[in-house]
């Protein structure tokens, strides 16, 4: 009887082990798993895929370099869901996720995926990273759950309006967005640092992030004869726009936009345009090339993923490893544990030296203003 009632509390102890994250005490592995959400399919899937293979690089870096948390030696593993770019299918992709008992999340191409996705993850009690979705919105709340490494559009929007006053001394402008949370707040911020600048927005015009013809709108603004279109939205829209502009001698009007539509893609989705020589946009961090260490992690992202590297993805190699750190300091893949540390991030990344601010946005952000040579995505000095 003395015996059975001591291999039953043994076996409860065992047991245990088995409660919480991913946890197994019979296993020599600690499985740690990290959620990636995005839109792998539809019209942003080169943006979703380029992010999701970020988060696989940097889970099998990890696991090739090999990790102890409390003992344990750790295997990390990606759990993958599409958001088809939809708010819906994004809050019940992070449901999933939570349900699933991720340890962290980096995630979301989208803000207007991202912002009512964030609150599953805070109710949830895990943490998200996101190194895509820009609009300042997603932080107000200031959970310490949200995080974001890349600039937002206040600084984005700001920049564009100081190059078209300042440095092109333009005088008038047409605004245009695609009604998203993303490319709406981008415009805005746009049109007010425009405005305050002296420039004149001649034409406020909006369409929607599913739309191909723009014939209507650029009709009526080409009437206005602005000097430069602000877009706020993304590439799969800005590429047919430009087609547009080109087929109604468009052909020296500037066209601005965020880092929606500041990738390799505009160049095939707007069929190398005349027009797309007059494109500069901004994207929320530093070029490649200027990263700490971009150009080596981009020689190891095309090995292994040719052809498919877009904007965002060392930002989402960054945001697992940052969740890899700061379980390491903490000791713990326990998100109630770990948060704290990783609220105190001091990490030099591949596309920078990250910290926080105390809402989760990165403390001293960098942009790149870039525009198209030859068909080629290429840095402003």
């Amino acid at each position: 009887m003395e015996i059975s009632r001591k291999l039953l509390v043994a076996a409860a102890v065992a047991g245990m082990g088995s409660i919480g994250f991913g946890s197994n005490a019979l296993a020599q592995e600690q499985v740690i798993k990290i959620g990636h959400i995005g839109p792998v399919s539809g019209p942003q899937a080169n943006f979703g895929k380029d992010d999701e293979n970020g988060v696989r690089m940097a889970i099998e870096d990890l696991n090739a370099k090999g990790m102890e948390i409390a003992g344990k030696k750790i295997k990390f593993e990606i759990v993958a869901e599409d958001d088809g770019a939809d708010p819906k299918q994004g809050t019940a992709a992070s449901q999933k996720l939570c349900d699933q008992k991720v340890a962290g999340a980096v995630t979301f191409v989208n803000s207007g995926v991202a912002i009512p996705s964030s609150k599953v993850f805070h109710d949830c009690g895990i943490p998200m990273i996101t190194g895509a979705a820009t609009n300042p919105d997603l932080t107000k709340p200031g959970w310490n759950t949200t995080y974001r490494v890349i600039a937002n559009d206040n600084a984005l929007g700001a920049a564009l309006a100081d190059y078209t006053a300042k440095t092109l001394k333009l005088k008038t402008v047409a605004v245009v967005d695609d009604r998203t949370p993303y490319g709406q707040g981008l415009a805005s911020v746009y049109k007010a640092a425009a405005e305050k600048l002296g420039v004149k927005v001649v034409a406020n015009e909006f369409t929607n992030d599913k739309a191909t013809d723009f014939m209507a709108i650029l009709t009526s603004i080409k009437a206005k004869k602005p000097d430069a279109i602000f877009y706020g939205g993304m590439y799969g829209q800005a590429g047919p726009m430009l087609r547009q502009m080109q087929q109604l001698g468009m052909n020296n009007v500037k066209m601005f936009g965020g880092d929606g539509m500041c990738v390799p893609e505009l160049a095939n989705v707007s069929a190398n345009a005349k027009t797309l020589t007059n494109v500069v946009c901004a994207d929320g961090g530093s070029s490649i090339e200027k990263m700490p260490g971009g150009v080596e992690w981009k020689k190891r992202y095309d090995a292994k993923f040719p052809g498919q590297f877009q904007v965002y993805s060392p930002y989402f190699y960054d945001g697992v490893m940052l969740l890899a750190d700061a379980m390491k300091r903490a000791n713990s893949w326990d998100p109630k544990v770990y948060i704290p540390f990783l609220q105190k991030t001091d990490y030099q990344g591949v596309t920078s030296h990250i910290r926080f601010e105390p809402n989760g946005e990165m403390k001293d952000p960098t942009y790149t203003l870039s525009k198209f040579v030859d068909g080629k995505k290429t840095a402003l000095d």
